[in-house]
């Protein structure tokens, strides 16, 4: 009896321990949690009946959100988005297999579908990053490249829509029901909860205080409407115009892309027909991206023409804009009639500064990530192995944009060997299922420094 009460009660204690050691049940998150959890799911892991591919495929997050001839060749030969090179029902007519693997080109069928081998365009995948302040405008939402990204009414719930009817299919006869499903109306709210809540959830106020000499000459040079006049159309460097006092929203300019003389898609001898942008047919605009993410999001522009941040900048100092229409717009509101004339050196200190924004925003996701792998439950029910993965891409992201473009004055070295630390924290985190706080906490001091070497705080 003695024996059977020992085992009784070694068993009761072996439950407490176990029950101990068990990790607590998540509590519940806001409703608004769950719809972006929700949401995140089916972007990356629902392919509606298709073919294989997922929003993510073309958006994949640890690309930022978008893909480019890079990425492109480190992806397997069995990712979906190579689907025309292994389904024989999309071999002709759905993409232009080389266009994508050597611009990162994707095939859009704007203008309808009854033309496959001769009306289509060739266009770079946007990213969807800070989408809550880049794509409102009077005239409706704006999305895609021409911001008739989306059948309907062009909003991010008939994006998803467009997106699945476009890409997913199986066959180039597009008939919902065979060939893929459509999206419910549960799931189309949950897609656009998840696209809202990434990126920046405001925009800017510049100037800032800015230490590098580069990047603050730079800054002076953006918002100088008299002569870069990068702030008319890009309000705080993101993706509004401004006109005075007037906010006319996210807008449509022809800025010329389409007239560069050696588009590099065209040149490699494949057929790529004219964008006309925005409407059926088209007006020849296109919409204003935001420029806060710019620097690691290359390559630039509808059809990927320019590779590097530099030469995009430089564009708007060339003929193919200023003989544009929104180049004449923009001599027609110049009390000088000019249009934007700008040397190398200043196409360089925009461009620095543009990669110091860049960098701060990454800074800025990584210390609110970094924070949140502390939070029980975390927001969006993210895990913490999950938010560090992020926050490693951001700083890998900070450091790779600091660095690039040939200038790396005192202030970006400064912030970059902070940044290194907070990388090696993250990483040392990373190895523990339950990320101890040590070097949470070091990170985060990293990550401020880092901010701290860029702008003056306050």
């Amino acid at each position: 009896m003695k024996q059977g009460l020992a085992r009784t009660l070694a068993q009761a204690a072996m439950a407490l321990i176990v029950a101990g050691c068990a990790k607590p049940a998540m509590p519940p998150g806001s409703p608004q949690d769950e719809l972006v959890a929700r949401g995140r799911d089916l972007f990356f892991k629902e392919t509606f009946g298709g073919n294989g591919r997922t929003c993510g495929t073309c958006h994949p997050a640890d690309n930022n959100f978008t893909i480019d001839a890079a990425y492109i060749a480190r992806l397997p030969a069995t990712s979906p988005l190579f689907v025309a090179e292994t389904n024989p029902a999309l071999r002709s007519g759905f993409e232009s297999p080389r266009l994508m693997r050597e611009f990162g080109l994707i095939r859009e069928n704007l203008d309808g579908f009854d033309d496959l081998q001769r009306k289509f365009v060739m266009r770079g995948v946007p990213h969807v990053l800070s989408m809550r302040v880049s794509i409102d405008s009077p005239q409706g939402p704006r999305t895609g490249w021409s911001g008739d990204g989306a059948p309907g009414d062009g909003s991010l719930r008939s994006f998803a829509t467009g997106a699945v009817i476009q890409h997913f299919t199986k066959t180039l006869n597009r008939v919902s029901g065979v060939d893929f499903r459509l999206p419910s109306d549960a799931e189309l709210d949950a897609l656009e909860a998840f696209q809202l809540s990434l990126g920046r959830q405001s925009d800017l106020q510049l100037p800032l205080a800015l230490k590098g000499t580069l990047a603050r000459r730079g800054q002076e040079l953006f918002l100088d409407n008299s002569l870069a006049k990068c702030n008319i159309c890009h309000s705080n460097a993101g993706a509004v115009t401004r006109l005075g006092s007037a906010n006319l929203g996210n807008g449509n300019f022809n800025t010329g892309v389409e007239a560069l003389p050696d588009q590099p898609a065209r040149l490699s001898g494949e057929l790529v027909p004219a964008d006309d942008g925005l409407g059926m047919p088209g007006d020849q605009t296109f919409n204003t991206p935001p420029l806060v993410e710019a620097a690691d999001t290359a390559p630039f522009f509808h059809n990927n023409s320019a590779t590097t941040l530099e030469a995009a900048v430089g564009f708007y100092a060339g003929p193919a804009f200023n003989n544009s229409p929104a180049g004449a717009f923009l001599k027609g509101i110049d009390p000088n009639k000019k249009g934007i004339e700008l040397d190398a050196t200043q196409v360089q200190a925009i461009s620095a500064f543009l990669r110091v924004l860049n960098a701060l925003e990454n800074i800025r996701q990584s210390s609110t990530l970094l924070d949140e792998t502390l939070m029980r439950p975390p927001p969006r029910r993210e895990t913490p192995a999950e938010l560090l993965a992020r926050v490693r891409q951001l700083l890998e992201g900070a450091l790779r944009v600091l660095t690039q473009g040939g200038h790396h004055g005192p202030a970006e070295r400064a912030a970059s060997a902070q940044l290194q630390n907070a990388l090696r924290q993250v990483i040392r985190a990373a190895d523990y299922s339950e990320p101890t706080r040590s070097a949470i906490d070091e990170a985060l001091a990293s990550v401020k420094a880092a901010r701290a070497e860029l702008v003056v705080v306050q």
